[in-house]
């Protein structure tokens, strides 16, 4: 993601895993901007924000998505998004803890492009960071 402009939502309501985040794109040396919100409702109003947010402003951008959330979780999240004409189009990474059966075929069936869970310790978090940057440097996409 370092040589080209993405920006990235992380859609996760516990801090400790933003944080966590955060740390592993510093660690890795990432340096996209990545934007937060707290659940599927804040993503949403980011992502629909009229007044053209940085996070619209013509860059490529890439939903990482917590599944387990207050007021709208993650699977609802990614139903109203590949409902909407104008965002159906992000790609989704899930990075959750449910290692449910239903909900990674809820999520496949919603088009994600990856469902990760969550790593325990930080040196596994670094390196999922490092593989889904890896991933997306490769990939081609408007």
């Amino acid at each position: 993601m370092n040589n080209k402009k993405t920006s990235l939502l992380l859609i996760d309501d516990d801090e400790v895993d933003v944080m966590t985040v955060k740390r592993a794109f510093k660690k890795n040396n990432i340096t996209n901007t990545l934007y937060t919100a707290n659940n599927g409702v804040e993503g949403l109003a980011m992502l629909r924000d009229p007044d053209g947010s940085k996070l619209l402003a013509g860059q490529r951008k890439i939903i990482l998505l917590d599944l387990n959330m207050p007021k709208m979780g993650g699977i609802e999240f990614l139903r109203e998004l590949r409902s909407d004409q104008n965002l159906r189009s992000i790609p989704v990474i899930v990075l959750t803890t449910s290692n449910e059966d239903k909900d990674k075929v809820e999520a496949y069936n919603l088009n994600v492009a990856g469902y990760i869970i969550k790593p325990v310790t930080f040196s596994q978090f670094v390196e999922v960071m490092a593989a889904i940057n890896q991933y997306w440097m490769l990939n081609e996409m408007p």
